[in-house]
């Protein structure tokens, strides 16, 4: 990174932003569920992939099933470690993004930062904090109901904010 560049990133959280209202909040939702739904398809097929493996090498039994996803599905097991396997390959997307840069890609399009009241970068465990109250996105109907502040669920819990960015602040992030 250029001094220049990391000197604008500097300047950047140092500026004051106005908070992010909900239809922009609810543009970079659309944008990241999108992104969200690929995360999860891709760590799916990888680990479909590696218990495929398992199997194929004898290290797991079919137990009497002709399909991987037979095997998968009577088991709780199975069903457990995939699918948790799967979520938590979002949540890192989420946490990996806010506490790097503040924004993840549909934030980025819609020039929304989340940062803490201070106007600096989130740590990975208030991102990870973040993640429950959010509740897919519904955690922003808060801003509704608290207009003159304009937080959200999860921005009132984890003491946090989103921003919007100005056009010259959003540059060369992420």
């Amino acid at each position: 990174m250029t001094d220049t560049t990391q000197d604008s990133i500097q300047n950047a959280t140092l500026e004051t932003f106005p908070r992010a209202g909900f239809m922009r909040r609810f543009g970079g939702w659309v944008y990241d569920v999108l992104l969200s739904i690929a995360v999860y398809m891709t760590a799916g097929a990888i680990s479909f992939l590696i218990f495929g493996l398992l199997v194929n090498y004898g290290i797991l039994s079919m137990r009497g099933h002709d399909h991987l996803i037979d095997l998968q599905q009577s088991s709780i097991i199975y069903s457990v470690l995939i699918y948790g396997w799967n979520l938590g390959w979002v949540a890192f997307f989420f946490v990996w993004f806010w506490s790097k840069s503040g924004q993840t890609l549909g934030m980025k399009a819609w020039r929304l930062r989340v940062q803490n009241r201070d106007g600096s970068l989130i740590s990975k465990r208030t991102a990870i904090k973040r993640l429950l109250p959010t509740l897919l996105g519904l955690g922003n109907i808060w801003v509704l109901l608290d207009g003159k502040n304009k937080l959200s669920l999860q921005d009132k819990l984890t003491d946090t904010e989103v921003v919007t960015l100005s056009k010259e602040a959003n540059r060369g992030r992420l």
